[in-house]
């Protein structure tokens, strides 16, 4: 038993749109899969969730029990982005302050919902357990440690940690040259 959805399981899946050489596990989940785009060499691990409106560009690895919720406003992932296992991202969340009810089983008059874009750049890396919250833009080649709470835009090519993130130094963009090479040898 192939434990990754064939090409016409995924065509089947309804996805606005799914590139070449994708691998998603069929353990998992999606809701809204008409706003879904994927591109070309995507993996997505099991127990991941995806809902709402989502782009993931080419080469993205989304590992096990990763959660992104792209509501309206969306999520979008660019090329070379790696998402460690246990991340959520959320470009939607309630109001915590107790002035409003929450969850999403409360009509919307009752609720105070912020909603605003979540992007994610060239050769972001995300790691294990980081919680990434609506409006952020992840520059390209930035870099988050573990269990990072990602409450801010970062600066491109930035090693980040900690809750809330800071800034620890700067990333090496020899990503960059290597880039170039890979496409020079397989594209």
């Amino acid at each position: 038993m192939n434990s990754f959805y064939t090409n016409d399981e995924l065509k089947d899946l309804g996805f606005a749109y799914v590139g070449n050489n994708v691998y998603i596990s069929k353990k998992a989940s999606f809701y809204g899969t008409s706003n879904m785009i994927i591109g070309d060499n995507v993996r997505i691990d099991d127990f991941c969730i995806l809902s709402g409106k989502i782009m993931i560009g080419n080469y993205i690895h989304i590992a096990a029990y990763t959660a992104l919720y792209g509501g309206n406003s969306g999520i979008k992932i660019e090329d070379y982005a790696n998402i460690s296992s246990k991340v959520a991202i959320y470009s939607i969340s309630d109001d915590y302050s107790g002035e409003t009810m929450t969850n999403p089983m409360i009509p919307d008059k009752y609720k105070n919902i912020h909603s605003k874009k979540v992007i994610i750049e060239k050769h972001v890396i995300i790691g294990s357990g980081c919680v990434v919250l609506p409006g952020v833009t992840l520059r390209e080649g930035s870099s988050f440690g573990a269990m990072t709470l990602i409450n801010k835009s970062s600066e491109a090519w930035s090693i980040n940690a900690g809750i809330p993130f800071k800034k620890i130094k700067e990333r090496s963009k020899n990503l960059l040259l290597l880039e170039e090479n890979f496409k020079k040898e397989f594209l």
